[in-house]
């Protein structure tokens, strides 16, 4: 797995592979990984794009029509002039002279009609790819493997699929084309240069090598500068990112200074990476335009002695001037367009960086249907388990237990011991490095992600809220969820009464990250979100944390309820939630110490009583064996 996180990337790419629709076709991305590698010199990445090219071919075919259309009538302009100059002057009769003015009109009306179109076209298509490419990016990074995660910045993530996207639209969009439009300019006019003048064009066929080549150079400095600029900038976003997301902590600190300054640090070394890049490509147009038109100017003196002389027309130097013009100007253009085709090389790069990553967990090539009934029924056997960012520190040893169907389960310990861990190997957002754990029987190695995902629901501790509706909020676990089931899933988790008072009832936005609701709100809304789903096992974090006295006898109810038919595993770091548990597993640095029930393991005299009388010798014991 490969930290795309600018500064951090020593990550082997083994675990890498091709994304389908996103080809091979070009692939800069350095052997060993880092940004700060010497990327190769070109602009190959931006082959990776064909394949969405090819979905579009009727809009690309327009697009190519009408470029050749407008750049084939650009170069009919000098022929046209040169017949005006040579022999329409030379006519007594002014019809000759109109016929000719009324031929370059049509020519121009057909120039700016086939400008419009390529225009239309190609600006479209951009979009069109860059939409397709911004889904097919937030497709695959939903289902990476959290170890994905675990190494990058969302902010870095955030940058790839907008700024370096955006950047992809205007290649596509335009730069491109005006690329394409210039070279077809530019190889048109040499060659119609050396029809009208050979001796002219040797002139500007020497100058041809001066041009090109220091072009080359330069826009290869280009794109290695660009693309440490659209890193340098990843890394200021990943750090807003983070940044607005703890706003109230950072207030609360007096941090604002503090934060404000990283910030402007963080943009002040993108500012400086995007003037070196800026840098460059000024230099690489200096130079570009100094040295065509420079050529131009030697050639227009040589053809002026052979119009004085006699050996050329008037109208043919006309004619070789233009297409010089044409071809030098184009010359010019793609020196530019070079610098921006080489920033979106940059941008495609790390796209496809993003875009190459595999998922940790692998889908099972053949995956094994669940039995019927599905009972829910969990085990771990001899697992061990290291998270994949901290590699020498092994957060279960040798854990092997069972949960039976229908059956609760409360796992305790002090923190670190690996509790969360157990709920993430269940999940399978990480497999154990040796061991199983299965569902049902079934080792969850054998299962398709979706069919073992979809006998779990889980309540977190650190609930997530998305910024829409309570009752999308709440129908998330289950999208085809009518009004009425959201809602009686609501009243079990004892929602419905708040959310009723408000003024939009269920259709009040949360908004970012809940920030509406309170702590409690939230946890019963992912506490009915878990009803909802109705899946035969249950996890539960501390459910009922983040709820007030009143509210958390009401929810331990529905809960008990819930728990009645289901398998259900308690993560708990108050142990008054799990006196009722069947059993009650005690762990510390990922083995299991102790097992029993409540009054065993007090009486047992181990980890668990030293954590009972810490909780419970406040007077709180005598309440709780009353509810008992």
């Amino acid at each position: 797995m490969r930290c795309l996180y600018s500064k951090a990337t020593q990550i082997t790419r083994a675990d890498q592979g091709p994304k389908p629709g996103f080809t091979g076709i070009g692939d800069d991305v350095s052997e060993t990984g880092e940004a700060g590698a010497k990327p190769r010199k070109s602009i190959r990445p931006l082959g990776r794009l064909l394949p969405y090219l090819q979905r579009y071919r009727r809009m690309v075919t327009g697009a190519v029509i009408a470029l050749a259309l407008a750049a084939i009538t650009s170069l009919a302009l000098p022929l046209a002039v040169r017949r005006l100059i040579d022999h329409g002057f030379a006519q007594s009769d002014g019809t000759f002279i109109n016929s000719y003015f009324v031929m370059l009109m049509v020519m121009a009306v057909v120039l700016a009609m086939s400008s419009a179109l390529r225009y239309y076209f190609v600006i479209t298509l951009g979009e069109r790819i860059v939409s397709d490419l911004r889904r097919e990016v937030f497709d695959h990074v939903t289902r990476l493997s959290p170890s994905f995660f675990d190494i990058n910045q969302s902010g870095e993530i955030m940058s790839r699929l907008t700024a370096d996207t955006t950047q992809i639209k205007s290649a596509v969009g335009a730069t491109a084309s005006v690329a394409l439009r210039n070279v077809i300019l530019c190889f048109g006019a040499m060659g119609m240069m050396i029809f009208t003048s050979p001796k002219l064009s040797s002139i500007v066929l020497i100058a041809i090598p001066l041009v090109v080549f220091p072009l080359v150079a330069f826009g290869r400095n280009v794109r290695k500068r660009s693309r440490a600029a659209q890193d340098m900038l990843a890394d200021a976003s990943a750090y807003a990112n983070e940044t607005i997301g703890a706003t109230r902590t950072i207030q609360a600190f007096n941090g604002e200074s503090a934060a404000a300054a990283r910030y402007g640090g963080a943009v002040e070394n993108a500012y400086e990476a995007a003037r070196s890049a800026v840098k460059s490509r000024a230099l690489l147009t200096g130079f570009a335009i100094t040295m065509i038109f420079g050529s131009v100017v030697a050639v227009l003196w040589v053809g002026a002695q052979n119009v004085l002389s006699g050996t050329m027309s008037p109208g043919t130097l006309s004619q070789f001037l233009l297409y010089s013009v044409i071809s030098a100007g184009s010359l010019g253009a793609l020196s530019e367009v070079w610098g921006e085709l080489s920033q979106a090389a940059g941008a495609a790069d790390r796209i496809g960086e993003l875009l190459t990553e595999r998922s940790a967990i692998a889908e099972p090539e053949y995956p094994l249907p669940l039995p019927t009934p599905r009972v829910g029924r969990v085990e771990f056997s001899d697992v061990h388990f290291a998270y994949p960012s901290r590699p020498g520190k092994a957060a279960l040893h040798g854990l092997s237990l069972g949960v039976r169907p229908g059956e609760t389960v409360a796992i305790v310990g002090p923190s670190g011991a690996g509790k969360s861990t157990i709920f993430s190997l269940i999940l399978r957002f990480y497999d154990p490095q040796s061991g199983t754990v299965s569902v049902d029987g079934i080792d969850t190695r054998q299962l398709s992600l979706d069919a073992l995902r979809s006998q779990i629901a889980i309540v977190p501790q650190d609930v997530t809220i998305f910024a829409a509706s309570i009752h999308d909020n709440i129908a998330f676990s289950r999208p085809g969820a009518t009004r009425e089931e959201v809602r009686a899933a609501a009243i079990a988790a004892q929602a419905d009464e708040f959310i009723s008072r408000l003024d939009e009832g269920y259709d009040t936005p949360t908004g970012e990250r809940g920030i509406t609701l309170s702590g409690g709100q939230r946890q019963r809304i992912a506490i009915a979100r878990a009803v909802l789903k109705n899946a035969p096992i249950l996890l539960l974090d501390e459910a009922t944390s983040a709820l007030d006295a009143e509210s958390e006898m009401l929810v331990q109810k529905a809960l008990d309820d819930l728990m009645e038919t289901r398998t259900t595993i308690v993560i708990a770091h108050r142990l008054a939630t799990v006196l009722k548990a069947d059993r009650i597993l005690v762990l510390d640095h990922g083995r299991i110490v102790e097992e029993g029930t409540h009054q065993s393991l007090v009486q047992h005299g181990g980890i668990y009583a030293k954590l009972a009388r810490l909780q419970f010798d406040t007077g709180i014991e005598q309440r709780l064996t009353m509810v008992n």
